[in-house]
């Protein structure tokens, strides 16, 4: 005898609410370990494998890949045998080579083997009710999702011949049996007339659904424009010597210096003189919360789209520091590696848009942070440097802050600041 478990998707992060299913990792049949990753999904911040806490045969599936599942909402059911109800015994198991369950969520169990799939034969019986655990046998079970498919379509599920494993049904068998055309009958034969025109029919375009990581920025963003009455100023600055000093550190050996962390390390540097704009505004409240730590965001373009990792406590790092911590961020960013924690608790974000080739922008406020920078590209121009006309490195630098927390004056002297180190790198070290 077994009892019937139900996996429901849980709380994957801070603020989410659901998640995209993107792959199943298990088949209904299939026997899974305690802690084994039974489906990848995609949060508004991250790709997560989201292990269940039960071992036992997977006896229901929800959802398709692509789908949006809320949190809270059914996932998978599973078969525990009797004897084993808190999911502390897998019925089945074989050691894998590597001798890990892969990512633990936390308040799921530790690592255990990874199960070997095999299928079994269970008597049939709602979700969250005792059943019983038959030997294996011939036929394949069919999902409760598949069955009521057939039965919305007057699919007869005795007629098709199952595509699955050992000749299951599978949802994309009854869809095929729904989409097959009819026979239809010949047209009788009669004079030939000219055809009609076909009637114009207007394009509505392609929909693309705003969801996962594009739908987490949309709100953001929008919310950002509603609730925050920002100001934007900007400046030219000679990077000159900026890039002079990189340079040089990384003639000097170690490990290497990016300019990103340059630009991190001098922000930091400037939110400690102008400490009003490292906050965020309780509106409700009608208070300013000033922030002692800087946890600084910097905006990494991946292949899912833009995503802002957080530097923790970054006014203790050391420039070099700065540039480890930013690498790691950035190519776990582009793995899809990022852990939800690591893209929540910004108090300030550094925008390196140069990337993409362009001058300048007018960056929207990552909410409810009080500001961002935005660095524009590094590019020789005609510059007057000490009172001759040169070629010399030069950047836009842009800054929009939250006018609630502060004034112009406030704002200014931080962007002025901050292109004084970028012309000066060595003002920087008054400050260290």
């Amino acid at each position: 005898m077994a009892v019937v478990r139900e996996f429901t998707l849980p709380d994957l992060g801070e603020g989410l609410t659901g998640a995209e299913i993107v792959r199943w990792l298990v088949q209904v049949g299939d026997v899974v370990a305690v802690d084994q990753a039974v489906v990848e999904v995609e949060t508004a911040k991250a790709m997560v494998d989201v292990p269940c806490p039960y071992g036992g045969v997977v006896t229901a599936r929800y959802g398709e890949e692509g789908a949006e599942v809320p949190v809270g909402a059914p996932l998978i059911t599973v078969a525990v045998p009797e004897g084993s109800d808190d999911g502390s015994a897998p019925p089945v198991t074989e050691s894998p080579a590597d001798g890990g369950s892969g990512n633990v969520l936390v308040g799921y169990g530790t690592a255990g083997p990874a199960a070997r799939r095999r299928r079994v034969q269970l008597s049939p019986g709602p979700p969250r009710e005792t059943v019983a655990v038959a030997p294996a046998g011939p036929l394949p079970v069919i999902s409760p999702l598949v069955r009521r498919l057939a039965r919305e379509h007057d699919v007869d599920l005795r007629r098709l011949k199952g595509s699955g494993p050992e000749g299951l049904i599978l949802r994309a068998d009854v869809e095929r049996a729904v989409a097959a055309p009819a026979a239809a009958p010949a047209p009788a034969p009669g004079p030939a007339l000219a055809p009609e025109p076909a009637p114009a029919v207007a394009s509505e375009g392609q929909r693309v659904p705003l969801r996962g990581v594009r739908g987490a920025v949309a709100d953001k963003l929008a919310r950002s424009r509603r609730e925050i009455p920002d100001a934007t100023c900007w400046v030219d600055a000679d990077a000159t010597e900026l890039l002079a000093a990189r340079a040089a550190m990384n003639t000097a050996g170690g490990p290497k210096v990016s300019v990103l962390a340059l630009l991190a390390r001098i922000c930091t540097a400037a939110l400690a003189r102008f400490p009003e704009l490292n906050a965020t505004v309780d509106w409700e409240g009608r208070e300013i919360i000033r922030l002692p730590d800087v946890h600084l965001g910097f905006a990494a373009q991946t292949d899912r789209g833009l995503v802002v990792p957080v530097v923790r406590d970054a006014q203790t790092r050391t420039i070099e520091g700065l540039s480890e911590e930013i690498a790691r961020l950035t190519e776990a960013a582009r793995t899809g590696t990022l852990a939800p924690a690591q893209l929540t608790g910004g108090t300030f974000t550094l925008n390196n848009y140069g990337v993409f080739g362009v001058d300048g922008s007018t960056p929207i406020i990552n909410h409810p942070e009080a500001a961002m920078l935005g660095v524009g590209r590094i590019t020789p121009k005609p510059w007057v440097h000490q009172g001759e006309l040169a070629v010399r490195q030069v950047v836009q630098l842009s800054f929009t802050f939250d006018h609630r927390v502060c004034d112009g004056g406030t704002a200014g002297g931080f962007l002025r600041y901050v292109a004084d180190c970028v012309e000066q790198p060595l003002v920087l070290l008054r400050r260290l």
